[in-house]
């Protein structure tokens, strides 16, 4: 759940780093009732520019900081017959899927594990670490870049971000008319906002913020149940399947947590409420998925 969460938190970041400079400029200040009535239209207006401006943010910045972070090498120009295959690989699977051809990558880590991502379909990044590459064979690791080219031809990174924002947009407007509910009729503040708004507010982001990140893992699960199913139509049914079954049997790391939710690894499978806060379905259930599935 740690390393969900951390993901998360970048994105509220953003937006908390946002609502402090909109609130030092004087902008929040048009929130600020005079009365006890609040103005919800300049509340949701407010919510949802600090709110999509910050998933935005991230997404623009999403592949210069995969890059830093993971360490990426971008294969310009391969210097081995390996570099040579994973290029022309990506290549034919983005040709075949409809979308401009990635940037490759390598990264270095014992662990099999991958990722994608980018703000447009024409303009992503698909990287793979060289556990993926010593561990798997060529026709397994196909699979695995099909499933990551799945993902950018489904335009999973711009929809998560736009699902990010819409909730970023409801956990701040709600928890602003929270807090300036409990301020005005609990502790009867007259003019502008006391510090009860600011408690209640805080305490209120982060309620609604766990909820919020339920919605959003659960959309996580069912892009890799879709990207699974795009990676058997490019490298076949079972090369994906046996790509996961390899993932499962080597336990893959998990990626730093900003990327955790863009790898092809997920975890065993959990009880209780962790599964809501998953970004990963199960391997077992990802692998009776493309079992079960027709064709």
């Amino acid at each position: 759940m740690k390393r969900i969460l951390l993901f998360l938190a970048t994105n509220l970041a953003v937006v908390v780093l946002l609502g402090i400079v909109l609130r030092l400029i004087g902008f929040e200040g048009i929130l600020d009732a005079q009365g006890v009535d609040l103005n919800l239209g300049a509340l949701l207006i407010y919510a949802a520019l600090v709110g999509f401006i910050g998933s935005f943010v991230s997404l623009a910045m999403s592949k210069w900081s995969a890059k830093r972070m993971m360490g990426v090498r971008v294969i310009t120009q391969p210097a081995n017959s390996t570099e040579n295959w994973l290029v022309s690989t990506v290549r034919q699977q983005a040709q075949v899927a409809g979308i401009g051809m990635p940037e490759v990558g390598i990264f270095d880590s014992p662990e099999p594990n991958a990722f994608a991502t980018g703000a447009r379909r024409d303009a992503a990044l698909v990287a793979v670490s060289t556990g993926l590459l010593n561990s798997m064979s060529q026709k397994e690791a196909e699979a695995v870049l099909a499933h990551e080219v799945s993902h950018v031809a489904n335009g999973d990174m711009v929809t998560l971000t736009l699902i990010q924002g819409v909730v970023n947009t409801f956990v701040i407007f709600l928890s602003r008319v929270v807090g300036h509910t409990v301020d005005r009729v609990i502790f009867k503040t007259e003019e502008g906002h006391g510090p009860a708004y600011w408690v209640t507010t805080i305490v209120a982001d982060i309620v609604f913020g766990l909820f919020a990140s339920m919605i959003v893992m659960y959309f996580s699960r069912q892009r890799e149940f879709r990207a699974d199913a795009g990676g058997a139509t490019l490298a076949g049914r079972q090369a994906m399947i046996g790509a996961l079954e390899r993932l499962q049997q080597r336990h893959s790391g998990a990626l730093p947590d900003k990327m955790a939710a863009f790898g092809i690894a997920g975890g065993q499978k959990p009880g209780g409420l962790k599964r809501l806060f998953m970004s990963h379905p199960p391997l077992e259930e990802r692998i009776a998925a493309l079992r079960n599935s027709v064709g």
